[in-house]
């Protein structure tokens, strides 16, 4: 069995700066791209970035310049410095990773993260 247990969220004041870490354990075989999501209330769950096995990152627009996706493939975990934060940022952030365990090697499937909530408030 998989699972993605996530920290690193909580309070923070405008201009401040979290890094959320979400950690991969369990029977993996292999983990390919890593990605966070964010989530407010009513509305749908969105891409924040992502980054593939050999390190390539993806970012929304409105957040490349203050946040940064990283990896550490040795440890299966991915991370999210989030740096410059505006109290739009506050949300419910869940790691979303696509890997395969070691039952079916060959069968990728994509595996949630149980959420961590960021709120940015004065």
């Amino acid at each position: 069995q998989v699972q993605l247990v996530e920290s690193g969220g909580g309070w923070v004041q405008p201009g401040g700066s979290l890094r959320l870490s979400c950690v991969a354990s369990g029977s993996i075989s292999s983990i390919n791209e890593m990605a966070w999501y964010r989530q407010v209330p009513g509305k749908q769950r969105e891409l924040v970035a992502s980054i593939t096995s050999d390190g390539k990152s993806n970012y929304v627009d409105s957040m490349k310049d203050r946040f940064t996706i990283s990896r550490d493939n040795a440890k299966n975990t991915v991370y999210l410095q989030m740096n410059s934060l505006k109290t739009t940022n506050s949300a419910v952030y869940y790691c979303n990773v696509d890997l395969a365990d070691t039952h079916y090697p060959d069968k990728d499937f994509a595996l949630w993260g149980q959420g961590t909530q960021v709120t940015v408030s004065s």
